[in-house]
């Protein structure tokens, strides 16, 4: 993205030597018709695939993330408290809806989370750094809720946070869109698929 911001704000923080992919969230809750928290995206699982794909050519890991709460939501805290739909991702819940739009390789990690980003009371951080990772690339869902707080939270953990905007997905356009801004103005790089795409596969 431009700088349209003059000096104050999107610096821009680069690529690190050891880029990640981490899939936020991409689960059938956001993907499939019906799901508590359907976006009606016809593109994020395929760009969410494109980038995954592109990361595999490059040899660089691949992380999954998912909300999962106890049976009885007793872990979920005020974040259930404020989206009570979440209950779909307790153990137990009906519908499935907890579970990945996309398969996991074989050497992936699935990291389960209670809040909105994916580094709050987790082993992200651990095991990025356990990988020698200096670089997170973001995508999933939502653009506005655990993407925006993982991006924020990799660059608080020492992390290059990029977001890839076709990789993301929000409940309108328009929230999408001002939160990519926000992001590429405070706490990441916003790039394209193209460009995401790209760059992992010529880092291998």
């Amino acid at each position: 993205m431009s700088n349209p911001h003059g000096s104050t704000f999107a610096g821009r923080v680069g690529w690190g030597d050891r880029p990640a992919v981490v899939v936020v969230d991409l689960v059938r809750a956001y993907t499939a018709p019906g799901g508590p928290f359907f976006l009606g995206s016809p593109t994020v699982a395929d760009a969410c695939a494109d980038l995954v794909a592109a990361a595999r050519d490059g040899g660089h890991p691949v992380l999954w993330t998912i909300v999962r709460f106890a049976a009885d939501m007793g872990d979920a805290g005020f974040f259930a408290a404020k989206v009570p739909a979440l209950a779909c991702f307790a153990e137990g819940a009906p519908g499935g809806w907890g579970e990945l739009t996309l398969a996991p390789g074989a050497g992936d990690a699935v990291v389960a989370k209670q809040h909105a980003s994916s580094f709050a009371g987790t082993s992200l951080a651990a095991t990025l750094r356990t990988r020698g990772v200096d670089t997170v690339v973001v995508a999933g869902v939502s653009t506005s809720g655990c993407v925006r707080a993982t991006a924020a939270d990799a660059s608080a953990a020492g992390f290059r946070p990029i977001v890839v905007a076709d990789a993301c997905a929000d409940r309108s356009p328009a929230l999408h869109e001002q939160n990519l801004a926000d992001l590429d103005a405070k706490y990441a790089d916003v790039v394209d698929l193209a460009g995401a795409v790209d760059r992992l596969r010529a880092s291998s």
